[in-house]
């Protein structure tokens, strides 16, 4: 039985918990968070306000980093030194000298170390990966990614908008579609960027070039109070595949149309989707590389220095 602790109780642990908490070969033994109001909802677990009274204290095979961006990394080196596995939400930082340092400090310890970018798990984004490596549609022509919402005035200590602390926009929401898109199809061989930030709003518009197409993004923290929403349109030579108001659908050439998330299981012929929660399966592919011994390298970290060197073009 793994014995699991998460730091952070913030919105994402949300998330996090329940997986864990599901899981038959892990036990969430202790959670962490300076707010102890924001534990209270979870009686069972060990509650700490100071990470470092939590690290000594309890005997933990995997910490779970669920803490503001530019704490991951020192976090994350703390419990490696002591040999604890770590799975820290994204970005992995700020500075791109911290991925050195990290997985250096992985190895350095033997200990497993991944940063749960989620859409490399989420069914519908995988299934883009699929289409294009398999060829099924044909080339890939084009690409729309867009992560649309108003400014977080919510978070802790108004962390999320200071710039120094999360980066914003592209640290905290762009980064997903970037990372999908360099897992997916490498490193852009080119890109365009446009930015608008003010105080209270922060939006950005990308547009990276591979060999033989290209993808536009765009992302956003507005002023007012628009609604959140993910979406992408991905254009093949035979089909266009879209995932849009949380549906996925595939336009075929041939006029045909259906949503993979709806067929019938079982071999049709058609593409079926798993309806499945991919914070929870990044969390069991992260729990089975270290009940396996495997490093992950579902995430990589040339990809990840990849991704960090575009964003700080921005």
């Amino acid at each position: 039985m793994l014995k699991i602790g998460l730091v952070g109780v913030g919105g994402i642990s949300g998330a996090h918990i329940p997986a864990w908490n599901a899981m038959e070969d892990t036990t969430l033994t202790a959670i962490c968070d300076i707010r102890p109001e924001r534990m209270e909802p979870y009686p069972e677990p060990h509650h700490y306000t100071s990470i470092d009274e939590m690290l000594e204290k309890e005997e933990l095979d995997i910490l779970d980093i669920c803490l503001p961006t530019y704490l991951h990394v020192p976090t994350a080196v703390k419990a490696m030194k002591k040999g604890i596995h770590v799975l820290s939400e994204k970005p992995i930082s700020l500075k791109e000298e911290d991925i050195e340092l990290a997985y250096s400090t992985a190895k350095e310890n033997n200990v497993c170390f991944m940063i749960a970018q989620v859409l490399r798990f989420w069914p519908e984004y995988e299934l883009i990966k699929e289409l294009y490596d398999s060829g099924k549609y044909g080339k890939l022509l084009s690409g729309y990614m867009g992560r649309l919402g108003s400014y977080p005035a919510w978070s802790w200590d108004n962390w999320m908008m200071d710039e120094k602390r999360s980066g914003l926009v592209p640290y905290d929401l762009h980064i997903h579609d970037l990372d999908f898109l360099v897992y997916a199809f490498g490193k852009p061989e080119a890109s365009l960027k446009h930015r608008a930030k003010q105080p209270n709003q922060d939006y950005l518009t990308a547009v990276y070039e591979f060999p033989g197409f290209f993808v536009t993004t765009e992302a956003s923290w507005y002023a007012s109070a628009y609604p959140f929403g993910a979406s992408y349109r991905f254009q093949f030579e035979d089909a266009l595949v879209t995932y849009e108001k949380g549906e996925c659908k595939i336009y075929e050439n041939n006029g045909n149309i259906y949503s993979p998330t709806e067929q019938a299981t079982g071999d049709t012929g058609s593409i079926n989707l798993p309806k499945s929660d991919a914070y929870a399966e990044e969390i069991k592919y992260f729990k089975n590389c270290v009940l396996s011994g495997q490093f992950p390298d579902k995430v990589k970290a040339e990809e990840l220095r990849t991704v960090v060197g575009l964003l700080n073009e921005f």
